[in-house]
């Protein structure tokens, strides 16, 4: 897969790239830091394709900057499966997320799951619905080969980039990037604009907090990990969000209810309307849940995403009787 998409400028030396898709998963946002011959990369896109693509752009707007290095959100295979593509480069992390690396399912067992599973069933139709577009044969999962826990200081040229340890949070391993000066924090995925997120590690009260941490530094411009650039305000509508969510999962599961049954009961009453994907309440329900429970089991990520596509079919049935 091929994306048309063009760096945007955010503030002087300060750029994000963003596929503007909603409604699907995998198209996240990456982002370029460039001053007076230096560079740094925030991300990669999930294919060798897709990251072709922004390397190109990202080159044309660094000039002579070299692109050898790149700070990692977090180790979700859409924020870092492009990363064979720049074989030379620093590659900075939080430590923990060489954790959550050895969670996240492999290139080779997400083609399996889609050469392997049956369409006319949810989970088959589900992958193919969201990953068929990718190409994931091929690819080489690299390691970070920098990492800091807490925070670490960096210069791109004139520019200060602070990087800031907020997991766990969206998974155990991520962080935040803030640009002081231009005001321009990228989120990661501790921030999603127009869908639903699956969160995978948890609690919510962390994510919310993490968010919190982020209006702290007092950004004019959020990046979020997917969907278009947020301000302030709409990064505490999803707070407000977040808490929300916390609030009746902590109500259902003090009811002896299971997490899929709260995404039943929040999806018929009709709330958050206006995101995508809302079958991802299984996901972050199911991770919330499991806090709940006290139970410290690594999540299933396939269990959970098989929880999602069941939730999409009853949707999609529910809304084409006669499928």
């Amino acid at each position: 897969m091929t994306l048309a998409s063009d760096l945007q400028q955010i503030a002087p030396g300060v750029f994000a790239w963003w596929p503007g898709q909603d409604g699907v998963w995998g198209l996240a946002n990456c982002g370029l830091i460039a001053s007076q011959g230096e560079a740094l990369l925030i991300d990669t896109p999930y294919t060798p394709a897709l990251t072709d693509n922004f390397l190109a752009a990202a080159r044309a707007a660094a000039g002579h900057a070299a692109l050898t290095r790149v700070a990692v959100t977090h180790a979700n295979g859409d924020h870092t499966w492009g990363l064979q593509q720049l074989p030379d480069a620093e590659v900075i992390a939080t430590h923990a997320a060489l954790e959550h690396q050895c969670l996240e399912p492999t290139p080779q067992q997400l083609t399996a799951l889609g050469r392997d599973t049956d369409p006319d069933q949810p989970l088959g139709r589900y992958f193919r619905q969201h990953f068929g577009q990718f190409d994931f044969s091929d690819i080489r999962v690299v390691s970070p080969t920098t990492t800091f826990t807490g925070r670490l200081d960096l210069q791109v040229g004139s520019i200060p980039v602070v990087l800031h340890e907020v997991g766990p949070a969206h998974t155990v391993g991520d962080l935040i990037v803030h640009l002081p000066e231009q005001r321009v924090v990228f989120a990661g995925d501790i921030a999603f604009a127009g869908d639903h997120p699956p969160h995978w590690a948890g609690p919510l009260e962390r994510i919310s907090e993490a968010c919190e941490r982020i209006l702290a530094l007092d950004p004019e411009w959020i990046v979020p990990g997917h969907g278009p650039l947020m301000t302030p305000d709409a990064l505490r509508e999803y707070i407000a969000y977040l808490d929300d969510l916390s609030d009746h999962a902590d109500v259902m599961h003090a009811q002896g209810r299971t997490s899929i049954e709260a995404v039943h009961i929040l999806l018929k009453e009709g709330r958050y309307p206006g995101l995508g994907l809302p079958e991802r309440l299984a996901i972050t329900l199911g991770t919330e849940f499991r806090h709940l429970d006290r139970d410290s089991t690594a999540p299933d990520m396939v269990t959970l995403v098989s929880q999602a596509a069941r939730i999409a079919w009853d949707l999609a049935a529910a809304d084409s009787p006669t499928r």
